[in-house]
């Protein structure tokens, strides 16, 4: 069995920063990709940043330069670094992991974290 739990988000005001973490537990033999998405009220789910197991990392158009993702490999965490918050950054933040298990290999999901980018 595997579990991801994401924990960070909050009520932030623009300008602000917050820092989201993604833990993975159970039985991983290997982790592949971390990552980040978001989904705003009535869109679809899209790609923040991902993570590759050698530390290539890739950034929406909308976040590079104020986002930063970093993973820990020894604690199978991921984390995303949130800078210069805006308003249009406010969403759910859900984390996606790329594991090999026991069971084999799969995507797995966290339950998601609210930002939200207030004044």
């Amino acid at each position: 069995q595997v579990q991801v739990v994401e924990s960070g988000g909050g009520l932030v005001q623009p300008g602000g920063s917050l820092r989201l973490s993604c833990a993975a537990s159970g039985t991983i033999i290997t982790t592949y990709s971390m990552g980040w998405y978001r989904q705003a009220p009535g869109n679809k789910r899209e790609l923040v940043a991902i993570l590759s197991s050698t530390g290539t990392a890739n950034y929406a158009d909308s976040v590079k330069g104020r986002f930063a993702i970093s993973r820990d490999n020894g604690k199978n965490t991921v984390y995303l670094q949130m800078n210069s918050l805006k308003p249009e950054d406010t969403a759910v933040y859900y984390c996606n992991v790329d594991l090999y298990t026991i069971g084999g290999r799969g995507t797995f999901w966290g339950q998601g974290t609210q930002v939200t980018v207030s004044s």
